[in-house]
This record gives structure tokens, C-alpha cells and sequence, in this order.
């Protein structure tokens, strides 16, 4: 733990639709300090979701979020000689943070012939998120499961 408490770093807005969880997204996804590439794929998804589904895509970005994002997470917690999973409350932020995290996750692992390139995963990945179906989705009912499994331990959270 550090002797003093540091400031927070506040991502700046993306440009085009104000928002923090695009930008955060877009730098979840930039590799290798390649941002413009990311913000490419990322306003490319977006223009073509829009242009097809007719959804607003700040809209069907904070969805996906909403329904991926745990509510309950565990973490390992050593009392005596045992380990224990106890389960947490995940801070809004972080919420935010995982679910997006988990999204970029599940579209890199997807392979199919259908999905060549990342830009495609990563919209079938989204419009999964949205209507509650995919990985990322299933991620987070595993997480909520194990949770709700493991509440008998939650007075061990301090």
C-alpha cells in the first residue's frame, strides 16, 4: 500500500461521441501505442452497427456495458490456514472497467471463419453483449454464480 494516497488519472472524452467509456474502450483495445488504429476499428464498428441495426450506438454501447458489468465479484482471502473465496461488490467504476475488459477479451478469442477480423468479432461480440447472449455475457452470469455460491463466506470481507 502506498505511504500516500495518488490522484486518480482522468481519461479524456472521445471526441466524437463524448464519452468515457468509448475512449476507454478504444484504449483497451490499442496495442502497442497504436491509438489511431483502435479509434479506427472502434467509430468503424459503431458507424456500421448504426447504419444496420438502426441503434443509437452510444445507446448500444452503455446496454452492452450494463449487462455484462458483475455486480458481484470473489477474491481470495487467507484466514488461519485456509483459502477462502469471498464474494465483493465490484465499485462502479471497475464494473465499468471488467465489463469492458471482458468484451475486448471475448471478441479476441472468438474464431470463426465468419468473423475474419477483428472488426467483425468485435461488432458480433457487441450486438451479443446487447442482447444478453455471448462470452462476455456468460462471464459474468460464471462470476455472479460463484458469488452466490461462495455468500456464506462474506463475513470474512473486512
Amino acid at each position: 500500500m502506498p505511504r500516500r494516497s495518488y490522484k486518480k488519472r482522468t481519461i479524456a472524452k472521445d471526441p466524437i461521441y463524448d464519452s468515457f467509456v468509448i475512449a476507454k474502450l478504444i484504449n483497451l483495445i490499442m496495442e502497442g501505442g497504436k491509438k489511431t488504429i483502435a479509434s479506427a476499428i472502434v467509430y468503424g464498428v459503431l458507424d456500421e452497427i448504426k447504419k444496420e441495426k438502426k441503434i443509437e450506438p452510444i445507446i448500444l454501447i452503455d446496454t452492452a456495458v450494463e449487462n455484462v458489468a458483475p455486480i458481484h465479484i470473489v477474491r481470495p482471502r487467507r484466514v488461519g490456514g485456509a483459502s477462502y473465496m469471498v464474494p465483493r461488490e465490484v465499485t462502479p467504476h471497475h464494473r465499468v472497467f471488467l465489463a469492458l475488459r471482458w468484451l475486448v477479451d471475448a471478441a479476441r478469442t472468438r474464431n470463426n471463419k465468419e468473423y475474419s477480423t477483428f472488426h467483425k468479432k468485435l461488432k458480433a461480440e457487441l450486438l451479443d453483449a446487447f442482447d444478453k447472449k455471448g462470452n462476455a455475457f456468460d462471464k459474468k452470469t460464471q462470476s455472479e454464480k460463484l458469488a452466490e455460491a461462495n455468500k456464506v463466506f462474506a463475513h470474512f470481507n473486512w
